[in-house]
Order: structure tokens, then sequence, then C-alpha cells
């Protein structure tokens, strides 16, 4: 799936580039709080071009890095999601079998005069043959996302997204697209990217992936954020939120990733909590409130029931 990018920053690319610094700056200008760790290991993704592989738990930001590096720099943004049973026909190319098919039928009728005149049936063969190239060639080719990026004459970002829950097998079929920014297709040769892709690779360690994939990225893991990153961000992302309800809703957060849940309320949850308490006219959290929207932070009922008979002690904790 290709994304068109927001409208272009101001600023060129090269002047976002320019430094670490500037690179915090221009991502804070398209939405994204990026700590100095995260910003540092997209710039030397960047300039060293290497692939960056962001691991973390589902919701800490790793797909947003992708697509507010991709608005930042004005590049298209080309995402893979994998699964389980993803293969090369599917990130790669494909062959149009209904159109190979319809031009078949078409020249069916043809046939026997192309091959009236043949001597032989050797010669017969032959032409066949250069029949059979034809029906291989670019016409018939269907694009996926992993040739797409390589053929981006002016490069774009490339986003694999949640690479551990592919098999095995084709993470040894990326090796090649990582390292050397080319796949090879029997019918067509070797097709070399003009302009690398920035590739970023996400995994929320479903499996462990292979030394190989590693050897051939930068490493970046985001944890879930301390208190003031997380309301930098909360704000960000949520203008309409009152400061003091933004800095209550975020200690509360943070409360309950100190207690044993099943799964604990990641940055996404945040900030789909204070889109709500805005969308209810709330100023300040109140244990009712708490109740009525445990469920936006909270995606386990058992975490629910746990909780809810605890919201006023939380809120006094916080």
């Amino acid at each position: 799936m290709t994304l068109s990018p927001p409208a272009a920053n101001p600023l060129s690319a090269a002047d976002h580039l320019s430094s670490v610094d500037a690179l915090i700056e221009g991502l804070g200008s398209v939405g994204y709080i990026a700590s100095r760790r995260i910003a540092t290991a997209l710039y030397m993704g960047v300039k060293l071009q290497k692939p960056i592989l962001v691991e973390g738990s589902a919701g800490v930001g790793k797909t947003e890095l992708a697509l507010s590096t991709a608005a930042l720099l004005g590049l298209p943004l080309i995402r893979m999601q994998c699964y389980e049973g993803l293969d090369e026909s599917k990130a790669l190319y494909e062959w149009k079998y209904g159109k190979q098919l319809l031009y078949t039928q078409i020249l069916k009728d043809r046939m026997g005069s192309a091959l009236a005149d043949a001597p032989d049936m050797d010669a017969a063969m032959v032409r066949l043959h250069g029949m059979g190239d034809l029906f291989f060639s670019e016409p018939f080719l269907e694009p996926r996302p992993l040739m797409k990026a390589l053929r981006e004459d002016n490069g774009c970002v490339l986003l694999v997204d949640e690479v551990d829950k592919s098999d095995e097998a084709f993470e040894a079929f990326l090796l090649e697209v990582l390292s050397a920014y080319q796949v090879s297709v029997p019918e067509l040769g070797v097709i070399v990217a003009k302009t690398p892709p920035l590739v970023f690779l996400t995994s929320n360690n479903v499996r462990d992936l292979g030394d190989a994939l590693k050897r051939r990225c930068l490493h970046l893991h985001i944890p879930l954020p301390e208190a003031a990153l997380e309301e930098r961000i909360v704000a960000s992302r949520v203008p309409g939120v009152e400061a003091k309800l933004t800095h209550d809703l975020v200690a509360f957060v943070q409360t309950l990733r100190t207690m044993d849940l099943r799964k604990s309320p990641s940055i996404s949850e945040t900030v789909d909590w204070a889109r709500a308490l805005v969308l209810l006219h709330a100023d300040s959290l109140s244990p009712d409130l708490v109740r009525d929207t445990l469920n936006v932070i909270l995606k386990y009922e058992q975490d629910i029931t746990a909780v809810e008979p605890q919201v006023v002690e939380l809120l006094h904790r916080r």
C-alpha cells in the first residue's frame, strides 16, 4: 500500500537532516515527539543508508515513526503488513494472470496463421517460445510493495510492519533487499534501486528475529515513555486538552502500568483516552468518569474488573 505524505514542511529535507537536534525539531513539527535516542537512530539510518529495526510493545509509536518520517521528508510511504504465510509473490511481484489469459484467448485464433509458414516443428516451437516471453514481460507484471519501493526514482519510506509475524523463510528473502537494495526476478533479471528507500522494520517480539536480519539493521527499542515525555506527546496529538487534565490522565496511566495487568495501556491508549475526555468535555478526572471510560485504556475485561474497585485509591495515589 502506498500512502501520500501530508503537505511538505517549509524546510527542506536536507535542513531537517542537518543534525540530530534539527531532526527532533522537524519530527515535532509533524506531530511526533521523539526522544534523542529515537532521533539519533533515525539520523544514522538516513546517513548510513541502513534499515532501522524498531522494537517495543504495541502502541509505543513504532509505525507512527515511519509515517512521520515520510511526512517530514516529503516522501511517499510504501507499507507492507507482514503475516504468517506471507511469501515472495505477495511482497515482491505477481503476474497478471487474468490479463495473460485474456491475451491468450485473443491470440488463439491467430496462432494457426502465425505458425502456418513455419518450415518445421523446431521453427514453430521457437515462435511459441517467443510468445511465452511476451506474456512474462513488463506489461503483465503486477509490482507489490518491495518492488514498488525499489522503483521509486526519488526514494521513499518503506515500512515492513510487524516483521516478526512473518515466517523465517520470508525473513531470509528480505536479506537481499536490505543488504543491496535489489531483488532478482527470474524473467526480468536483477532490479536495483536507483535511490535506496529508507526502510523501517517493526517488531512486537512475537518471535525472535534471526541474527542475519539484525546485522543488516540499526536497532532501536522504543520503551513506554516517562511521564514528562508522555505529557508532551498527548499535548501534541490532542491540542484541545487542558494542561492539568493532561498531567492528571498521564499520571493515572503511569500508575496503571505499575499494576499486574494482562495488557498495560500504551501511548496510543493514553492519546485515545485524552481524545475521549475532550469529547466528553471533561476538565478533571472524577472516579465516575474514570470508571465510565476505562474501556478506552484497558482492552481486557479482567483488567477493567481488577481496576474498577481501586479507582478512588489510584486517583489519590496519582
